[in-house]
């Protein structure tokens, strides 16, 4: 089948009594009920298997619709382009057609429907996360506007103490002593910073701004709120133990095991291994050669949710103390450089995902000093020989054991 916004131009082959292929072309609409007539035809003619094209998000109500009574495979653009020559939709649906009947189409991975359910409220989530960032920059952008410094005293303008201020900002309140006087907790000891920082040039119409943006920001954050009360409802009990087990990685919280459980599903049957899983997300280095000769080690395109959720998690692991993880990082920035490191980083952070759902266990923290233990041999030359070129005379002695 090729499927557009509007048609969908199907294909039936088969083999006739002679042993010859024969087919047979029909176009259909996408409205609900000619989809039925275009199932009902596929079933008459005994069709037992269908490929289509993944074309945006129009494949999706055709999947819906066939995946219940026949095999679908749903196929990479990139499998099937069509020869030189003429194209035309027909020609399209017969070229899938043809090659559907030789087996060779691969089906890409289509999660079940309460996972793809369950991502589309994590993805919705994140692009609200992401829209909320955006709105949180315009307010900076308005402050900066009226030279009102808060972010450079205060660490996180949108905080309790920093949305007190903008409130009182907003109101017209433009004594600094009081405004400085919102702080609460740590920020009270910048006090005398606050005050320089909170003198600026408010007018009303940074007043109205502030407020219209202020506005955005809650409404924002009570969508996100609903969101993610809604996926701890809908979850099911499978994902639900798999998130379990995700949260013991250091750097994973709530929100980002829930988006790397609702990428990857609860089953890892469709992963023959962890290789094939970074592969499919994107967090594997890529293999370009020709002539003997490596091109390019390009990270490949992937799962773009999972791979920014990946990012992001391993940028937190890199900050947590006395860790496998932060260690591993550490050891591969000094080379690699950081943006590096962080992307392998997430991969084995996506490997460990992977074990801990296949396997039904839990994380096994190895130690900041894994590495050191590994070879420590080795490591122990490395220092003495860093130390004799220091010009110092280097004797080991045995640590002896307490007593």
């Amino acid at each position: 089948m090729d499927v557009h916004k509007e048609t969908v131009v199907a294909t039936v082959r088969r083999l006739n009594t002679k042993g010859k292929a024969c087919q047979e072309t029909r176009t259909f609409g996408t409205m609900t009920g000619e989809l039925l007539e275009l199932a009902d035809w596929l079933a008459q003619e005994g069709v037992t298997h269908v490929a289509m094209e993944s074309t945006g998000v129009y494949w999706k109500p055709v999947w819906n619709l066939l995946e219940d009574q026949f095999t679908v495979l749903l196929v990479n653009a990139q499998h099937i382009k069509q020869v030189p020559g003429r194209k035309t939709d027909v020609k399209d649906s017969e070229w899938i057609a043809q090659l559907l009947q030789h087996g060779l189409l691969r089906g890409s991975f289509v999660p079940s429907t309460p996972q793809r359910q369950l991502r589309e409220l994590t993805r919705q989530r994140q692009q609200l996360i992401r829209t909320k960032a955006s709105v949180a920059n315009r307010i900076q952008k308005m402050l900066e506007d009226a030279n009102i410094k808060l972010a450079s005293v205060a660490s996180d303008v949108l905080g309790v103490s920093g949305r007190d201020m903008l409130r009182a900002l907003i109101a017209g309140e433009e004594d600094v002593e009081v405004l400085a006087g919102l702080a609460r907790k740590t920020l009270r000891a910048k006090i005398p910073a606050l005050r320089k920082a909170l003198r600026g040039m408010v007018t009303e119409h940074h007043r109205f701004l502030l407020q219209l943006l202020l506005d955005e920001v809650t409404h924002l954050e009570r969508l996100i709120a609903r969101l993610s009360e809604r996926i701890g409802k809908v979850m099911p009990e499978a994902y639900g133990k798999a998130l379990q087990r995700v949260l013991t990685i250091p750097g994973v919280d709530e929100r980002a095991g829930q988006c790397l459980v609702a990428e990857i599903g609860a089953d890892m049957k469709p992963f023959a291994t962890a290789g094939h899983l970074a592969s499919w997300a994107g967090m594997c280095s890529g293999n370009r050669e020709s002539a003997g000769k490596r091109k390019s080690g390009r990270t490949t395109k992937g799962n773009r949710w999972l791979r920014g959720t990946l990012v992001q998690v391993a940028w937190a692991a890199s900050h947590t103390k006395d860790t496998y993880l932060s260690a591993y990082y550490r050891r591969l920035a000094g080379r690699r450089g950081r943006k590096r490191a962080l992307v392998a980083l997430g991969h084995t952070i996506l490997v460990i995902v992977y074990h801990l759902v296949k396997l039904e266990t839990t994380y096994r923290e190895l130690g900041a000093d894994y590495f050191d233990r590994l070879n420590s041999e080795r490591l122990k030359r490395n220092l003495v020989r860093r130390l004799e070129g220091l010009g110092l005379d280097v004797t080991l002695k045995p640590k002896e054991p307490a007593a």
